[in-house]
């Protein structure tokens, strides 16, 4: 194989920052990293593209049961065999839980994440989006949403059902930094779907924190008041 080919050293350095290497495949890059000083740089390249997304959310600590679900969608056993890059993300976890999570699943899982799952997979790279993951009371992943950030489409995906009342609907609605919510449009009860909201992603986002689904009688408008959240996230900038 040639290595002096850019484009694969920027592909292969992406699969190893992100973890997704198989043991036998990282165990053969390590040894390109110690002999040819563009795979490192290619390497240092990734870790500073993901580094300051941390700075985009607030910090927040893990659970340990949250923790170690990571470690195991990651590295498929303990932590003591996970890859370099894990290791080093470990302190920084916890200072930003929400978007390392965020792009861990986008990068590893990509068929959880629509539409941004085929630039993904395409480029090895994550493009220029808002993304975030809800969960519910126990911390548990329940939804996905991601949108381009210049683009209007909000897409949706449910990781697994959620038990809607009958004549009710889920409610996706954006916290702002000042913590007033406004509605962004409708979510499944299952599966994937998506919606266009009313403004861009830049726009709309921008200063929005959270991101929260509530169950309600109808679509909200704007100025509406939200029913209790049933789920809630971080809203991450990509970029």
């Amino acid at each position: 194989m040639n290595y002096d080919r850019t484009e694969l050293l920027d592909r292969l350095a992406a699969e190893y920052v992100f973890g997704t290497m198989s043991a036998r495949v990282r165990s053969r890059f390590q040894t390109i990293l110690r002999a040819l000083p563009a795979a490192r740089n290619a390497v240092h390249t990734w870790e500073q593209r993901l580094i300051p997304f941390a700075q985009s959310i607030p910090p927040e600590q893990p659970s340990a049961k949250t923790w170690r679900s990571i470690e195991q969608r990651i590295a498929g056993r303990s932590a003591q065999s996970s890859s370099p890059w894990l290791v080093l993300l470990r302190p920084l976890l916890g200072l930003a839980f929400g978007v390392v999570a965020t792009i861990g699943l986008v990068r590893l899982e990509p068929e959880l994440f629509v539409p941004v799952d085929e630039i993904v997979q395409e480029y090895a790279a994550v493009p220029a989006s808002y993304v975030g993951i809800l969960t519910d009371a126990d911390d548990n992943p329940v939804a996905l949403a991601s949108s381009m950030r210049h683009g209007k489409t909000m897409s949706v995906k449910l990781l697994r059902k959620i038990e809607v009342p009958a004549g009710k609907l889920l409610q996706l609605w954006a916290v702002a930094n000042d913590g007033v919510p406004f509605p962004l449009g409708v979510v499944p009860g299952e599966g994937k779907d998506s919606f266009e909201m009313a403004d861009t992603s830049q726009n709309l986002l921008k200063r929005v924190s959270r991101l929260a689904v509530s169950i309600e009688d109808a679509p909200a408008r704007p100025g509406s008041i939200p029913s209790s959240f049933v789920l809630t996230g971080h809203c991450v900038r990509l970029w």
